[in-house]
């Protein structure tokens, strides 16, 4: 486990958007308060539709109303070892991608706090 890294799984079990929503501020207040957590990986899901589930899109959602808050919020789908946001992780944290963030996957979200 890494201390700048916190995971929070709001898909496994599904939870309700309301639940979802109460766990996504205790990890950003977390984060704001702390000295070296700095990036929040938010596993939501895809849904089963190929389109990406409510969940998916409930978190993406509170995260736009609060991007003021964020320096970068990168999709799984974006996730590469050569997105300048992940290059900036790697290189100011020293974090050298085994699986986290090697390839892309729909079904979370990266946070980087302010």
């Amino acid at each position: 486990m890494h201390d700048w890294l916190m995971t929070i799984d709001v898909a496994h079990p599904p939870h309700h958007p309301d639940e979802v929503d109460e766990l996504l501020l205790a990890a950003w207040l977390r984060a704001r308060n702390s000295s070296s957590l700095r990036v929040l990986q938010i596993i939501h899901g895809y849904g089963s539709s190929g389109r990406g589930g409510s969940l998916r899109e409930h978190v993406r959602n509170w995260l736009f109303t609060r991007q003021h808050h964020f320096d970068a919020v990168i999709y799984g789908e974006e996730i590469s070892p050569i997105h300048p946001d992940i290059e900036e992780i790697i290189s100011e944290l020293g974090y050298h991608p085994e699986t986290e963030f090697r390839k892309a996957n729909p079904g979370i979200t990266l946070v980087r706090i302010k």
